[in-house]
């Protein structure tokens, strides 16, 4: 998967703190980052664990905090995937007000049954990707939130494996979905990512 591209002349490497030049390593600093924020949030997560803007700003600095001088901050330019354009920097603000408002705080602590718990989870997980917050890491910090969700009801991990490969396009198309309250087709596709798991570890 390509960079997000903020304009045509732009290097895919980005400044960073490691000064590192070479994209495999920067691919790599950002993978260790983010097994490092997932693993450290594993840990720390407990049934009163609230979901919110300041959690996911958490995430992503977590794992940039040593490679980025952005992370776990908003951006502050405008970016376009493939021809579509995300919201405007200068909104994200209030789109991640909004976000928190209108549906992390709903999120219940308990769920009854796993079909509302992927149902939130798409929810949210279109949402945070259409807003698209941050310069870099969107995806990565949204699936560990997903993961996150999960693991709280005593799930499994979700495997998104198959969506960020040759289901990519259709991936893509559920977040452009967000964009009209549009949630069904990330839906499908979180009931994928949850498939091998019939019934919560604690049940």
């Amino acid at each position: 998967m390509s960079k997000y591209e903020v304009n045509q002349n732009e290097s895919d490497i980005l400044p960073n703190l490691l000064h590192l030049t070479n994209a495999e390593d920067i691919a790599l600093a950002e993978l260790e980052g983010f097994m490092y924020a997932e693993l450290f949030l594993e840990n720390e997560l407990d049934t009163k664990t609230h979901f919110n803007s300041a959690y996911i700003c958490r995430i992503h600095e977590l794992a940039f905090k040593d490679l980025y001088s952005f992370a776990g901050k908003y951006r502050t330019t405008n970016i376009s995937k493939g021809g579509f354009v995300f919201p405007a920097a200068l909104y994200i603000p209030q789109s991640m007000e909004n976000f928190e408002k209108d549906i992390l705080q709903k999120l219940p602590d308990k769920y009854d049954n796993r079909q509302q718990l992927i149902e939130d989870i798409a929810k949210v997980h279109a949402e945070l990707l259409f807003i698209h917050p941050f310069r870099e890491g969107n995806g990565r910090t949204a699936r560990i939130l997903a993961n996150i969700m999960a693991i709280k009801q005593g799930y499994a991990k979700l495997d998104f494996s198959p969506f960020t490969g040759e289901l990519f396009p259709s991936y893509i198309e559920a977040v452009q979905r967000a964009a009209d309250m549009n949630y069904t087709y990330m839906e499908k596709i979180i009931e994928k990512c949850f498939e091998d798991d019939v019934e919560p570890f604690d049940k």
